[in-house]
């Protein structure tokens, strides 16, 4: 990734953090100008938010205050860690998941 295509794609980086729909809209805006680095944060978040909402119906089941914070904590930090690297211009994978994400979702913003 050169300078020039991480400065045009930082925004929709960003962007892709901010909730689920952050990450539909900055796919849409990236289809206009396309990067690779709004589409490798695309890809990260867009993994997070769904790997979130299927565990979340799971641990949700728990009855325990304790679970549900830990997974909580856990997708928090892994969120921060993403929007980070897309605020510090970095294409950097998520840690335990993210190469994964990137290779489920190697056809999106192709």
């Amino acid at each position: 990734m050169t300078a020039q295509d991480i400065e045009i794609g930082r925004k929709n980086a960003i962007i892709s953090y901010l909730t689920i729909f952050g990450t539909i809209i900055a796919f849409y805006l990236n289809n206009e100008n396309r990067s690779n680095f709004a589409s490798f944060h695309i890809r990260q978040s867009l993994g997070l938010w769904l790997t979130f909402f299927a565990l979340g119906y799971i641990v949700g089941s728990f009855d325990s205050w304790l679970v549900s914070m830990g997974f909580y904590i856990f997708f928090a930090v892994l969120f921060v860690f993403g929007f980070g690297n897309a605020i510090g211009k970095k294409a950097q994978p998520i840690p335990l998941v993210g190469a994964l994400y990137q290779k489920m979702f190697a056809n999106l913003g192709k």
